[in-house]
């Protein structure tokens, strides 16, 4: 994996990174389709909106369809018809959400199935395994997400196995050519973080190092301005040379301070959760579909934004499909959602490469604080 860096604003980066036969800008967002769709879009819809990488998780794909459908498919590019590069998780957030199925060891995580109750075991090597059959570009080491606040003892033990789990990982991931990254863990505990990052920046197994690091184990309880004040001592020291990705992390001011801090890559559910129960995010702030001030509105939902939802539909319109029950607004709510977030990036692209990225920031965060409906 190479890493051009195109251009810097303060700690913000612009950067070109390539591997395989693929080529990404960021700061970029990668819409979440855990199950090997992103809920309510085509990947029609996702290449329109202009999404570069999309996500998998293994845990769920290995559970649903599993993995005889996979490798009859020959990967999840096939089955989904998506020719763009995935990135797929490791299930360790799983893991961290669904806690009270799960027994961690430093073996692995034994687990039973959300689905049948079925008794299965995920080891680092396992996670690699599946992976490959997936067919993912970017592939996620197996790591322990404690939950904030924890003690130091938790955060000591995560650490430790998150550490040793990398290192059978990247040992594991040599019968791939699919980029690997370690997750760096420490809560919120800035020189924990600190050690975890150089520890693993600096591990190599049989000549191999890890292509990425990311910032794993926040958005997990912490209160925001404990995650900006990890972001913002820890990110910009990640290597330079390597994609920094930020996981799970996806309010829009998030992001945009997280930019500012250095990341280059971000997901999250939050655009396509949030869709789903008639929420937008807009220029102006989030905007709840289902309030009645929107039942005689012509106005599209966000006269900012290109998306093909904005130039399309009205406000009144999106209203009646969700008073009505149909399943078209959760689906255009979505593409929305998604748009919106990949622009947002894209424009922190284009501001990081004009040095203006500070103004961007503001210009957004001024709208945001506007009046929400």
């Amino acid at each position: 994996m190479k890493v051009n860096i195109d251009s810097q604003c303060g700690r913000a980066r612009a950067t070109s990174i390539h591997w395989r036969n693929h080529t990404v800008q960021t700061p970029m967002f990668m819409p979440v389709g855990t199950v090997g769709t992103v809920k309510g879009m085509l990947t029609r819809d996702l290449r329109e909106a202009g999404a570069q990488v999309i996500l998998g998780n293994t845990y769920h794909l290995y559970l649903r369809p599993g993995l005889e459908v996979l490798q009859h498919f020959g990967g999840l590019h096939r089955l989904m018809d998506w020719h763009g590069p995935i990135l797929t998780d490791s299930g360790g957030y799983q893991f961290f959400s669904l806690r009270e199925n799960t027994k961690t060891t430093d073996e692995g995580v034994h687990f039973r199935s959300h689905i049948d109750g079925s008794r299965h075991l995920f080891t680092p090597e396992r996670v690699i395994e599946i992976q490959n059959v997936i067919g993912s570009d970017i592939q996620m080491v197996l790591d322990e997400c404690p939950a904030l606040p924890a003690t130091p003892q938790v955060l000591e033990t995560a650490m430790r196995r998150t550490t040793s789990w990398a290192r059978r990982s990247l040992a594991a991931s040599r019968e791939s050519d699919a980029a690997v990254f370690a997750i760096v863990q420490g809560g919120t505990d800035i020189s924990r973080r600190m050690s975890h990052m150089e520890e693993l920046a600096g591990m190599e197994v049989s000549g191999r190092s890890f292509d990425g690091l990311a910032l794993g184990g926040l958005a997990v309880g912490e209160a925001p301005q404990e995650m900006y004040e990890v972001l913002e001592a820890v990110a910009h020291q990640l290597p330079a040379e390597r994609p920094r990705y930020l996981m799970g992390v996806g309010r829009p001011q998030d992001l945009l301070m997280a930019v500012a801090s250095g990341v280059d890559m971000f997901d999250c559910v939050l655009p396509t959760r949030n869709a789903r129960n008639g929420q937008l995010f807009t220029s102006t702030g989030r905007l709840n579909l289902r309030n009645a001030s929107h039942r005689m509105s012509d106005s599209p939902p966000d006269a900012a934004c290109g998306c093909m939802v904005c130039r399309s539909y009205s406000r009144g319109y999106l209203h009646h499909l969700f008073r009505a029950g149909e399943m078209l607004g959760p689906q255009l709510a979505t593409i929305h959602n998604v748009s919106y977030y990949l622009a947002l990036m894209r424009g922190a692209r284009e501001a990081i490469m004009a040095g203006r990225y500070p103004e961007f920031h503001a210009l957004q965060a001024a709208g945001w604080r506007g009046e929400n409906s």
